[in-house]
C-alpha cells in the first residue's frame, strides 16, 4: 500500500498489494486518467497518456496544443460542455443559467488512515496504519466551486474507495444538477459488461453483454436501491472467466437511486461512472454549503469474477459490516411468518419455540402481526405499540417465554412506513411522502413516512428504541415493502423538492446510526420485500440481508449465486421453508432445502410443529452440521465452482479462513435419463496438502481435488443435492 507523488512529471500513483491506480494533472492542471490494472513499478510512467490531433468536431481546448480535445482526454472528474461531449461526472448550474463549469488542480493531501464521510455509510479503517488517503483539491476561480477528489488505498485490500465533496465558497447559489461519485476512462472497449438485475422474488440475474457504442447502463428511479437492479457493475476481458482474466468491478455504498454506465465513444474508449441517479434530482448548495457523494468501492481482479468476489467478501465482511456482530458466528433462528402469517397467539409461538429448541435452534424471531390492530396488512403501520389480544403478557412475557426455552428473541419491524388505517396517519397525515392535491398512491395499503424530515425521523428512534427496550430483544428484521411515488416533502421550499429523495435517504442513515448504535447487542437483519435493499449502504448498519422473500431452494440457487458476486456469504439470509414453496409452489426434499440454505445465515421458516418424527430428526441433524461449518459459511473464502446460469446444476463451496477445512455444495436440477458420468473440480485447497472427506473417510491430494476432481454420485429425481466436507491433514 503507497500513494506517491511525482513532482516533476505531477503524477500520482495508487499502489495496494497486487493493483496500481495512476492519475496526472495535465499542462493547465486537469487530472487525468492514466492507468489501472496490475500493479506497475515506479519506473518511466511518464508518456502514459498519448494525445492526437483530430478533426474539427473534436474541439481543442488550447489554441497552442491542437492534440489536446476534452473529448479524447481520459480524465478523472469530467465535465460537459467546454468541449467533452461524453457523458460527466458533475454538473453545475449557475445564478445566471448557464452550466459551464472546469476544474482545475488547486493542491493535494495524502494522510494516513480514511475520513468518515458525513452522514453516510462508506468503508473504514480501524487503525490509521490500515489505509492511505489521497485528497485531490479542484477549484473553478470563476465561481469559487471546490471539489475534493477522495481515494483511499487499503493495505489488506485490492479495492479503491472513491467519494467526492462539493463545496460554495462563492457568493452565490450553485444548483447541482448531477453529483457521480467517480468516473473512470479507459483506453478500449474491449470488455464484456456485468449487471445484477431482476424483480421481486427473482433477484440478481447475472446478466454478460458485450459492449457496444453508445451508453449502457443500470439504473434505480425508485428511491431504493431495487430488486430490478443492484448498485454494481463489473467490466471483464472478454475471455475472463470465475478464475482468469480482467475484472474491474464497481459498486456504490448507497440505498437510493443511482446510476451505474458505461459509455463506449467515438474513438471506442469507455468511461465508466456511478453515483446517486441524476434523474429527478437537484441540490442547491448556497455560498458556505457542502455536498457529499456516496462512496464507490472499485476492485480490479487480474484472477477472473471469483478474484473480484473475494475482495469484496473480505473488504465489506471486514471494513463495510461493523458492530460486535461482523465477527461473531449468527445464531441459527426459526421465523413464524410462513408458519402463521397473521394469525398466531402467544401460545402458537411458544409451541413453535419449545420444537426449535429441541431441534437445537437458537434463536426465535417473531414476524409481523404483533402490533397495533394487524390481522392483515391493511393497517397499523406506525403504531409500534403491542396487540395486546394476541400477546396479552407484551413482548416480555412472549420474550421470557422463548428465553426460559434457552433461545433468544427477536423481532420484526417495518419503521419506514405508515398504514393510511393508523393512529400514526390520523395523527400526522402530512409526515408521509406526498406532493399536494395528488393522490397518495399506496402499495400493500401503505404509505411512506417522510424521512427528509427531522420531526419523523425522531419519531421513529424513539418509537422502536421503546419497543427495543421493553423487552429482552437480541435480533432485529427491519424491512421495507414498497418503492417511491409523489416523492415531496411537505416542510421543504419548492426549489428544494428534488432534494427530497436523497434527504429520505440521509435521514434514514441517521435512523439507522441512532438505533443501532443505541442497541449494539441486537443483530439486525435488513430487508426489503427480501432482496430489495441488497446494497453495500445497509450493510454498514446491518451486517446481514434477508436476500430473497423466494424461498425456494431452486430458485435460490440463482438468488444467491448472483449475490455472491459482490457481497459475502455473511451477509445472506438463507431459509429452509414449507413445500410446496409459498411462491413457487415447488416440492423440493428436506435435505436439498437444508443444503442451499446452509450457503447462508441458516434458518427456518414454517411450522415446525406440523412436521412429521422424521423430518424433525433430518432439522435436528441440519442444525447440528450448520454449527459445525458455519465458521466456514461465515467467515471463509467462498468459490463458484457451476454456475445455474450455464446449466442444469450448481456447486460452490467454502474454505475456511486457516484453509484447514472446507465444505462443497452440488444441487443438480433436472434429472437426465441415462446421464455421462460427471466429476466436480474443487477450488481453494493447497496442492500439496492430503484431505480426508469427512463422511467416507478417503483421502485425497489437493492437487486432485482441484485438478481432477471427484465423481458426482449419481442422483435420484429431480432438486437432488450432495455435499462434501474436508478436512486438511
Amino acid at each position: 500500500m503507497n500513494i506517491k507523488y511525482n513532482e516533476e512529471h505531477r503524477l500520482f500513483h495508487l499502489q495496494s498489494r497486487n493493483t496500481s491506480y495512476i492519475l496526472q494533472l495535465d499542462g493547465k492542471g486537469i487530472p487525468m486518467h492514466v492507468y489501472w490494472g496490475r500493479k506497475l513499478s515506479d519506473s518511466a510512467l511518464e508518456g502514459m497518456v498519448v494525445t492526437q490531433e483530430r478533426s474539427s468536431f473534436s474541439p481543442n481546448p488550447y489554441p497552442e496544443d491542437r492534440s489536446v480535445s476534452f473529448d479524447t482526454l481520459p480524465q478523472e472528474y469530467p465535465a460537459y460542455g467546454a468541449s467533452d461531449f461524453r457523458h460527466p461526472a458533475y454538473q453545475v448550474q449557475l445564478e445566471d443559467g448557464s452550466t459551464i463549469t472546469e476544474l482545475v488542480y488547486s493542491s493535494h493531501k495524502i494522510s494516513k488512515g480514511k475520513p468518515k464521510l458525513e452522514g453516510l455509510p462508506s468503508t473504514y479503517a480501524e487503525q490509521a496504519d490500515e489505509a492511505l488517503t489521497l485528497e485531490l483539491e479542484l477549484h473553478d476561480p470563476k465561481i469559487d466551486l471546490r471539489v475534493s477528489l477522495s481515494y483511499t488505498v487499503f493495505a489488506g485490500h485490492d479495492a479503491i474507495a472513491r467519494s467526492v465533496k462539493l463545496a460554495n465558497a462563492g457568493g452565490t447559489t450553485l444548483r447541482l444538477l448531477r453529483a457521480l461519485s467517480g468516473s473512470v476512462d479507459f483506453r478500449h472497449d474491449r470488455f464484456h459488461m456485468l449487471q445484477l438485475s431482476g424483480t421481486w422474488a427473482r433477484e440478481r440475474d447475472i446478466f454478460r453483454r458485450q459492449i457496444v457504442p453508445g451508453i449502457q447502463s443500470v439504473e434505480s428511479r425508485r428511491g431504493s436501491s431495487s430488486h430490478q437492479q443492484n448498485p454494481f457493475i463489473a467490466l471483464v476481458a472478454p475471455n475472463a472467466d470465475e478464475d482468469q482474466g480482467d475484472a474491474y468491478g464497481f459498486s456504490l455504498v448507497y440505498s437510493g437511486s443511482f446510476v451505474a454506465q458505461a459509455e463506449v465513444d467515438q474513438f471506442r474508449t469507455t468511461r465508466v461512472s456511478m453515483g446517486i441517479n441524476p434523474f429527478d434530482f437537484e441540490w442547491r448548495l448556497e455560498p458556505g454549503e457542502e455536498f457529499q457523494t456516496p462512496e464507490m468501492v472499485m476492485v480490479y481482479s487480474a484472477d477472473g469474477l471469483g478474484g473480484m468476489s473475494r475482495i469484496y467478501h473480505r473488504l465489506y465482511r471486514s471494513r463495510l459490516c461493523r458492530g460486535m456482530h461482523r465477527d461473531r458466528t449468527r445464531p441459527v433462528l426459526v421465523n413464524n411468518w410462513e408458519a402463521t402469517y397473521f394469525q398466531f397467539d402467544a401460545d402458537k409461538i411458544e409451541n413453535i419455540a419449545k420444537v426449535g429448541q429441541d431441534l437445537g435452534i437458537e434463536l426465535f424471531v417473531l414476524d409481523d402481526g404483533w402490533f397495533g390492530y394487524r390481522d392483515n396488512d391493511d393497517s397499523s403501520l406506525g403504531d409500534w405499540k403491542v396487540d395486546y389480544r394476541k400477546l396479552p403478557g407484551g413482548l416480555a412475557d412472549l420474550a421470557s417465554r422463548v428465553n426460559g426455552l434457552d433461545m433468544q428473541f427477536g423481532l420484526w419491524f417495518e419503521p419506514e412506513m405508515v398504514s393510511p388505517d393508523s393512529d400514526l396517519y390520523r395523527a400526522h397525515p402530512d409526515w408521509c411522502l406526498h406532493v399536494p392535491e395528488r393522490r397518495r398512491t399506496e402499495a400493500r395499503k401503505q404509505l411512506i413516512l417522510d424521512l427528509s424530515r427531522a420531526d419523523v425521523c425522531d419519531y421513529l428512534i424513539e418509537s422502536v428504541s421503546s419497543v427495543l427496550r421493553s423487552a429482552p430483544i437480541t435480533y432485529v428484521k427491519w424491512d421495507m415493502n414498497r418503492n417511491m411515488t409523489e416523492i415531496g416533502s411537505a416542510l421543504l421550499q419548492p426549489e428544494r423538492q428534488r432534494e427530497t429523495a436523497h434527504r429520505y435517504m440521509l435521514g434514514l442513515y441517521r435512523v439507522l446510526e441512532s438505533i443501532t448504535s443505541a442497541f449494539p447487542e441486537i443483530l439486525f437483519e435488513s430487508c426489503s420485500g427480501g432482496g430489495g435493499r441488497f446494497d453495500p449502504g445497509m450493510l454498514h448498519y446491518m451486517p446481514q440481508t434477508w436476500t430473497s422473500d423466494n424461498s425456494d431452494a431452486v430458485s435460490r440457487l440463482r438468488i444467491q449465486y448472483g449475490t455472491s458476486l459482490v457481497y459475502p456469504i455473511s451477509t445472506m439470509g438463507a431459509h429452509v421453508t414449507a413445500v410446496p414453496n409459498h411462491q413457487v409452489h415447488r416440492n423440493t426434499s428436506l435435505k436439498t432445502r437444508g443444503d442451499v440454505a446452509m450457503s447462508g445465515n441458516f434458518g427456518y421458516e414454517l411450522d415446525l410443529t406440523q412436521m412429521s418424527d422424521d423430518e424433525k430428526e433430518q432439522v435436528k441433524v441440519q442444525v447440528q452440521q450448520y454449527k459445525e461449518i458455519r465458521h466456514m459459511v461465515q467467515f471463509g473464502e467462498f468459490y463458484r465452482l457451476r454456475s445455474p446460469f450455464e446449466g442444469n446444476d450448481t456447486a460452490w463451496m467454502m474454505v475456511s479462513a486457516d484453509g484447514s477445512e472446507a465444505f462443497a455444495v452440488y444441487v443438480r436440477v433436472m434429472a437426465e435419463p441415462n446421464a455421462p458420468l460427471d466429476w466436480l473440480k474443487f477450488k481453494g485447497l493447497e496442492a500439496g496438502a492430503q484431505y480426508r472427506v469427512a463422511d467416507s473417510g478417503a483421502v485425497y491430494g489437493g492437487d486432485q481435488l482441484m485438478y481432477a476432481g471427484l465423481p458426482i454420485p449419481g442422483l435420484q429425481g429431480d432438486y437432488q443435492s450432495f455435499v462434501w466436507r474436508f478436512n486438511k491433514i
